[in-house]
């Protein structure tokens, strides 16, 4: 009898803790999807890493972001020394390069041009990449502050360390750690880290990378997007 308890016990702490994490799942699911419904938010994504990989006239800066529910959205972004700044609506874009508005049409013609149209037409705006990250962790945990978080899996983490590169296969130890911030019912921040050894292209060297990409929220309900009339005027 004292078996059977211990088993009927057992049985129970877990269908709670898988109770708990379908809960914690949807309620960033709903956080998330509440920001969506917004007439419009803004955002600044950060990058930090640790350790080697990446870095000098390559190293990426913030993202400063605006989108409007079923309107435009713009971006502003350093990589190096460039400052590269997008207006994006209806699977289009136009982006600014060397003082002059480009559409993907303008870019195709070399390589670095078509990089960055493989990365704008996978474009999606920073709540609903927060709902496919969510989809790609085992399970979360509530902690305090409204701060969910979990681990990624190997695919997941392999994944998202060769976004961008199409063919790479991804480190093989490859890892990875989500959060979430919920106040109010609305998704305020979410954040992940990941960490694996990858190949340097130019010397085959391996490097430990450690890196941890944040995204916090800001303006919602309120955020209003100024687009330039030139940029109107390439993509009519």
């Amino acid at each position: 009898m004292k078996g059977l308890l211990t088993l009927l016990a057992s049985g129970l702490l877990v269908s709670s803790l898988a109770a708990a994490d379908t809960d914690g799942k949807a309620e960033i699911k709903a956080a998330a999807k509440k920001l969506t419904e917004q007439s419009g938010y803004s955002w600044t994504t950060t990058s930090k890493s640790e350790g080697g990989g990446g870095g000098g006239n390559f190293r990426m800066g913030p993202t400063e972001g605006k989108t409007e529910k079923d309107g435009w959205t713009h971006t502003s972004a350093t990589f190096g020394d460039n400052k590269i700044e997008t207006f994006l609506k209806g699977g289009k874009f136009a982006t600014k390069r060397q003082d002059e508005w480009q559409t993907a049409e303008d870019l195709e013609g070399d390589d670095r041009g078509a990089f960055m149209v493989r990365r704008l037409k996978a474009f999606k705006a920073p709540a609903v990449e927060a709902g496919e990250l969510l989809d790609k962790v085992k399970e979360v945990k509530k902690g305090d502050g409204g701060v969910y978080a979990g681990d990624l899996t190997p695919e997941a983490a392999k994944a998202l360390m060769t976004r961008g590169r199409p063919g790479a296969d991804g480190p093989a130890d490859a890892k990875g750690t989500a959060k979430f911030w919920i106040k109010d019912g609305t998704l305020t921040k979410f954040e992940y880290n990941l960490q694996g050894t990858v190949i340097r292209p130019d010397n085959n060297e391996e490097i430990k990378s450690n890196r941890t990409t944040t995204t916090e929220f800001k303006e919602v309900g309120s955020t209003k997007i100024a687009v330039p009339p030139e940029v109107k005027k390439k993509l009519s």
